[in-house]
C-alpha cells in the first residue's frame, strides 16, 4: 500500500466503537513532505512476535516512492512552452548571427620550389655551348666562325641525330635563361600552373623560377591608404564624412590573390561597412573620444580584412565633417553652445568678483550696511563689473 498525498479533510466524521458507543474523532494526519517510502500492508497489521520465538523476523526490502503535487494544467504547460521560447530564441539569434568571411581552407601562402640563378645561369649557357657544337657538327657552322675558332668544318650533315641535338640544347638553354628572375625585398611572386597555386616566392636576388609558370607579382610592404570622405555618424545619429588612413599589408599573398577579386577594393568595401556600424567622435571631441573611435575601427577592418590574408594595422580618422545637409544647423548649435559657456563663466567671474569686493569691506570695517543697502551694493558692483567687461571685449 502506498501513501498518498490527497487532500484529507481537518475534521474526521466520528464512528462508532465496538460497544456501540461513539469513538471519538481521529485527528487528521497530513503529509507534509513529498517523499514517501511504500510500506507492505501486512506490516501494518502484524501482531506482536512472542517471546518464545528466537527466529528473527525476515526483512522486508522497502521500495521508496516519491509523491509530487500534480501542477494544474495550465501551469503544467507553461514550463515546456517556456523551454520551448528559450530553444527559438536561440536557434534564431544564431541564425541572426552574421558569419565571418572566409575563403577556400586549401588556398593558403607555401614556398614555392625555386633555384638559385646560378643553376639557370648554368644550363642556359650549356644550352647555348650544345647548340653551337651541334651546329659545327653538322656543317652549318658560318665560316667566320669557323675561321674565329680556327677548327675545321664538320661535315656530318643535318640528320635525325643533329636535328635531337638541337632540340636538346635548344630546349636547355631556353628553360635555363627563360627561368632567371630577380626577387626584390617587398615584392613577391605568386605561381600558378595551369590555373592551380603552386606556391609563392618571396626570396631576393637572382633566382631562377620554372618559367612554365604564370607569375603574378604582389607588394607585400606596408602601406597606407587614405581615401575620399565616406559616410558615417556619430553617436546621436548626426550624418558626417570621415576621411580615413588605413595603415595594411599583404599577409598571404595566396588568399589575397587568389580568394577575392581584388584585395584593394575589398579592404575599401569593409572601412565604408566599418564606418557604418561604429559611431564615429563629433567634430572637437576629446582624444579619449577618438581613440575609442579608431581602436573599433581598427578591430571591425582588421576581422573583416583578415580572412582574405590582408592585415590592418590601424584605421585613422584624419578629418572629421558634418554633412553638408546638417553643416550649418550644427555650426549655429555649436556656436550657441560656446556663447552659453562663456557667458556661464563671465557671469561666474562677476559674482565672484561682486562676493569678493562686499566681504573685503565688511571685513575692514569701511561699510556698516543693513540688508537693503548690501543688496543695493551688490546690484550696483555687479552692473558696473558686467559694464567693464563688455567694454573691454571679455
Amino acid at each position: 500500500m502506498t501513501t498518498t498525498t490527497s487532500h484529507i479533510p481537518e475534521h474526521v466524521p466520528e464512528s462508532e466503537g465496538p460497544d456501540g458507543g461513539v469513538a471519538a474523532a481521529r485527528p487528521a494526519r497530513l503529509i507534509h513532505t513529498e517523499s514517501t517510502t511504500e510500506i507492505p500492508v501486512h506490516l501494518l497489521f502484524r501482531e506482536e512476535p512472542a517471546a518464545s520465538s528466537s527466529a528473527p523476523p525476515a526483512e522486508v526490502k522497502l521500495r521508496p516512492a516519491v509523491v509530487g503535487h500534480r501542477p494544474p494544467p495550465e501551469q503544467a504547460e507553461q514550463p515546456a512552452k517556456s523551454a520551448k521560447d528559450d530553444r527559438d530564441t536561440r536557434d534564431i539569434g544564431l541564425r541572426a548571427r552574421p558569419s565571418a568571411p572566409g575563403v577556400d581552407p586549401e588556398i593558403a601562402e607555401r614556398p614555392a620550389r625555386v633555384l638559385p640563378g646560378i643553376a639557370g645561369v648554368l644550363a642556359g649557357t650549356f644550352g647555348a655551348a650544345g647548340c653551337a657544337v651541334t651546329a659545327w657538327w653538322s656543317g652549318v657552322l658560318p665560316p667566320l666562325a669557323v675561321e674565329a675558332l680556327g677548327v675545321s668544318a664538320g661535315t656530318g650533315g643535318l640528320g635525325p641525330a643533329q636535328w635531337a641535338a638541337f632540340a636538346g640544347a635548344g630546349a636547355l638553354g631556353l628553360f635555363g635563361f627563360g627561368g632567371l628572375a630577380r626577387g626584390r625585398t617587398g615584392r613577391a611572386w605568386v605561381l600558378e600552373l595551369f590555373g592551380r597555386y603552386r606556391g609563392t616566392v618571396r626570396g631576393t636576388g637572382l633566382l631562377w623560377v620554372n618559367p612554365l609558370l604564370l607569375r603574378r607579382r604582389v607588394d607585400v610592404r606596408l602601406r597606407h591608404w587614405r581615401g575620399d570622405p565616406l559616410p558615417a555618424a556619430d553617436r546621436g545619429g548626426v550624418a558626417l564624412r570621415v576621411a580615413v588612413l588605413v595603415v595594411w599589408r599583404v599577409r598571404d599573398t595566396a588568399r589575397a590573390t587568389l580568394g577575392v577579386e581584388d584585395h584593394q577594393g575589398y579592404l575599401r568595401a569593409c572601412v565604408e561597412a566599418a564606418l557604418l556600424r561604429v559611431p564615429v567622435a563629433a567634430p572637437g571631441a576629446g582624444r579619449g573620444a577618438v581613440q575609442a573611435t579608431q581602436d573599433a575601427l581598427t578591430r571591425l577592418v582588421a576581422a573583416d580584412a583578415g580572412p582574405v590574408g590582408v592585415e590592418v594595422c590601424a584605421v585613422r580618422p584624419l578629418r572629421v565633417e558634418y554633412a553638408p545637409e546638417v553643416a550649418a544647423a550644427m555650426h549655429r548649435r555649436r556656436v550657441a553652445a560656446l556663447d552659453a559657456r562663456h557667458r556661464a563663466s563671465v557671469i561666474g567671474s562677476v559674482v565672484d568678483s561682486v562676493e569678493d569686493t562686499v566681504t573685503r569691506l565688511t571685513m575692514r570695517g569701511l561699510l556698516d550696511l543693513d540688508d537693503y543697502e548690501r543688496r543695493t551694493l551688490v546690484k550696483d558692483l555687479t552692473v558696473a563689473f558686467c559694464a567693464g567687461r563688455g567694454d573691454t571685449g571679455a
